[in-house]
């Protein structure tokens, strides 16, 4: 899962001409790359749309109160690195209202895709608490979230950082970053999707779809009133 990786870049050689190569007819120069249109910049509010193979989920991100957060995730998105990703875990809470758990997608650090991990973002700084909708970055130590995420079907209070928690890691919590703001039944049906009896270690044994739910695109899309 921490796996890495590095691009080696080979040197283009560059000789004399001979006598005999200044005689041959030389090549029209090669036209020149069009000039990448830069990111759109960022408002308080980002939304972006998860075209799923069960439907479309759209998100606000905060990036006002979460921008670490909200620019790495958006960073994903504008690269098309998410294409293709899955959902491919469903935690399933027997207690409490249902439905009561979360789905997790990603891209699991893979090396070729993800880039490096960003800083923690708690919610006792942020103030984006883990509510019914919420998406929130996956993550092992704080400050080692790169690119998975959970979205809750309930509120789960126990994600919020506690800083008068005895175990570092609730002092913590997890980072949340935005709310879902249609596709909740989206959510639901991935929430319902089958589950492998035997696949995931640990606590994660019986939580991984089985197959899991293809996300074709992200994309962002515009917000109401917003520019």
């Amino acid at each position: 899962m921490n796996r890495r990786f590095a691009l080696l870049a080979l040197s283009a050689f560059a000789l004399s001409a001979t006598h005999a190569d200044a005689a041959k007819p030389k090549k029209p120069a090669a036209k020149a790359r069009a000039a990448v249109p830069a990111p759109a910049p960022l408002g308080d509010t980002v939304r972006v749309a998860l075209v799923t193979a069960l439907g479309t989920i759209e998100l606000d991100l905060d990036h006002k109160h979460a921008p670490i957060t909200v620019e790495n995730f958006v960073r994903y998105v504008d690269a098309k690195k998410f294409d293709g990703m899955p959902f491919y875990r469903a935690m399933r809470l027997n207690w409490g209202t249902q439905p009561n758990g979360l789905i997790q997608a990603g891209l699991q650090a893979h090396p070729l895709k993800v880039f490096k991990p960003i800083a923690h973002e708690p919610t006792s700084a942020t103030g984006i608490l883990h509510k019914a909708g919420t998406i929130s970055m996956a993550r092992y130590a704080p400050g080692t979230a790169m690119a998975d995420f959970s979205i809750l079907l309930s509120d789960l209070p126990s994600l919020d950082a506690d800083p008068k928690a005895t175990n570092p890691d609730s002092q913590a919590g997890f980072a949340a970053f935005g709310h879902v703001v249609s596709g909740m039944d989206v959510v639901k049906k991935i929430w319902d999707a089958p589950l492998s009896p035997t696949k995931g270690e640990g606590p994660l044994k019986g939580q991984m779809l089985e197959p899991p739910v293809k996300v074709l695109t992200v994309r962002r899309v515009a917000v109401p009133g917003q520019p």
